[in-house]
């Protein structure tokens, strides 16, 4: 009995203690500041997941302020790798089965995704994971 003496099941009670504590989770990462190697300070935003054509594919989005969409490319790519392999590769394991595909999205602010906005500066590339390394697939 809850104390309102209301009957609740147990399995309600495990379900809503794991809803709360992966959305603790996500807004604990959203506070996470990663350094990158350009220097910029990214956060965590969200991620998606589907299944294309090609298997399934989670999507890390990250937000940097700062991010012009003018940086160098290999600055860009450096960025991107870095969140690949040091933010999305290992939290795979906890997030489900294994992706055919990962793909990193760096904004300099938020997004609804699949909606566009020409006021938004983002860039997002595709890996594949292999022995917990991200390999680029040229789009």
């Amino acid at each position: 009995m809850s104390p309102l003496g209301l009957h609740i099941p147990a399995a309600a009670v495990a379900l809503a203690l794991v809803a709360s504590t992966a959305k603790g989770e996500a807004d604990k990462a959203k506070e996470e500041r990663l350094v990158l190697p350009s220097g910029m300070e990214a956060t965590f935003y969200e991620m998606l997941w589907d299944r294309p054509g090609q298997g399934l594919t989670y999507r890390f989005r990250f937000v940097a302020p700062g991010f012009t969409g003018e940086e160098e490319f290999d600055t860009i790519m450096a960025d991107l790798e870095y969140l690949c392999t040091t933010y999305a590769v290992p939290r795979l394991a906890n997030v489900g089965p294994v992706p055919a595909q990962v793909v990193v999205s760096l904004a300099d602010r938020e997004s609804v995704f699949g909606v566009i906005d020409p006021d938004v500066k983002q860039v997002f590339e595709a890996y594949r994971i292999e022995d917990g390394t991200c390999i680029w697939e040229v789009f």
